[in-house]
């Protein structure tokens, strides 16, 4: 395993940092500035200053980084190549990735589109999609059961004649709170006497399209997260689409929503190390300018073992990503569950505790708005949740680990 940086990806570094530096990061102020003036809070995508960033992006080569290079509509990269670039957005919030158009659910939506979508649905959403704009939302949770078992779903999607009559509840709907998020993919139900896992399937569905109601939006630890579009609790009342609308074949849901699942864990990851490094950087400021009982808090020994396991755990996280990376590109998704599975379980923890250790250098400050790591921590205790719980990876990787030793092959 080699995960020196190739020319490309450092031609890209480069670019991407200074773009950051010199437009991104100014930029956030006004961003925020600029989402108070909209009509519609939630309508993120409309702020002026995003667009003009994103004509920048697409100028210098810097869009849609996040399509693997196996896609149609790929700008070429590997998940190795561009995981030390995703890990540059996740130091500035959710402006960076939208600026770039590799935020999520996007970025996994469109995944599925140029997999299993038609012509036609690549024509009608993807492409405009590739563009920047509109937004999508993925509907998968729900809140009537537990949502970490998928299977569990109960929202139906009953065929009649040409159309898909949908009735059931959503939420957590990442981003559906946005006017412009024009189509959802909805999974359901289309036959709960198959087997437990070819029961779902999958559904385009027009956001205006008559019984699809928004009733309202979710929030995280106070935190409506309007700047990424906002979580929706949604309700489908007898919502009609055509069949032509089914993704994939009927039956094969379950299946395409773990093909969606495994490259938006690494991106989360990847992302997440990027607010590590961020916090690391706040958390050394503050130590060196404050000072407590006649000493700079750098001076303190407890804040230097923070800062220095801070800056180990967060190397060895790179590591595991970066290698589940380079495994996904040469065996391939399924060949990287386990490591999939890791990253998805160590990186929330283990960013989530050197969050915590800023937030304790900081002192009442860590705790406002004038300081970024609330919210940050906010964010990465979400993704405990997001894709999967803890446990379910917890208990998924330690069963095949078992069955991997008590197997001949694996003594």
């Amino acid at each position: 395993m080699d995960f020196g940086l190739d020319a490309r990806t450092t031609e890209l570094r480069e670019a991407l940092l200074a773009f950051m530096a010199e437009r991104i990061v100014p930029s956030a102020p006004l961003f925020h500035e600029q989402l108070g003036g909209l009509e519609d809070r939630w309508a993120w995508s409309q702020a002026p200053v995003l667009k003009e960033l994103q004509a920048e992006a697409r100028g210098l080569g810097l869009w849609n980084l996040f399509l693997p290079h196996e896609h149609a509509d790929s700008p070429g990269l590997t998940n190795l190549q561009y995981a030390p670039l995703a890990e540059i957005t996740g130091r500035c919030g959710h402006l960076a990735p939208a600026a770039l158009n590799c935020a999520a659910p996007d970025t996994g939506n469109m995944e599925v589109l140029s997999l299993f979508g038609t012509a036609e649905h690549k024509e009608r959403w993807l492409r405009p999609l590739l563009a920047g704009e509109i937004r999508s939302a993925f509907a998968m949770t729900e809140p009537d059961v537990a949502s970490s078992d998928a299977t569990n779903i109960e929202t139906r999607i009953e065929r009649d004649g040409d159309e898909y009559v949908i009735n059931g509840r959503k939420w957590w709907i990442t981003g559906a709170m946005n006017p412009h998020a024009e189509i959802l993919i909805v999974m359901g139900k289309t036959d709960p006497s198959a087997s437990r896992h070819r029961q779902q399937s999958m559904v385009l569905v027009p956001r205006d399209t008559p019984g699809l109601v928004v009733k309202r939006g979710m929030e995280v630890f106070g935190y409506d997260d309007h700047e990424h579009g906002g979580h929706a609790e949604l309700e489908f009342h007898d919502v009609r689409v055509p069949v032509a609308n089914l993704i994939g074949e009927e039956g094969a849901g379950f299946a395409i929503a773990q093909a969606r699942l495994g490259p938006g864990r690494i991106h989360h990851c990847m992302r997440a190390i990027g607010v590590a490094e961020a916090a690391i950087e706040l958390m050394c400021e503050r130590a060196a300018s404050r000072v407590a009982f006649g000493r700079p808090l750098a001076a303190q020994g407890v804040v230097r073992e923070w800062i220095a396991e801070s800056r180990i755990r967060v190397e060895q996280l790179r590591l595991l990503v970066l290698k589940t990376a380079w495994l996904m590109d040469t065996v391939g998704n399924r060949g990287a569950h386990t490591e999939i599975q890791a990253i998805k379980i160590a990186t929330p923890e283990t960013v989530q505790w050197i969050l915590d250790k800023a937030i304790q250098v900081h002192g009442g400050g860590g705790l406002s708005q004038d300081f970024p790591l609330a919210y940050a921590f906010a964010q990465v205790r979400t993704l405990r949740f997001a894709d999967g719980p803890d446990e379910v990876h917890k208990s998924s990787l330690g069963k095949a680990e078992v069955a991997r030793w008590a197997s001949p092959a694996g003594h």
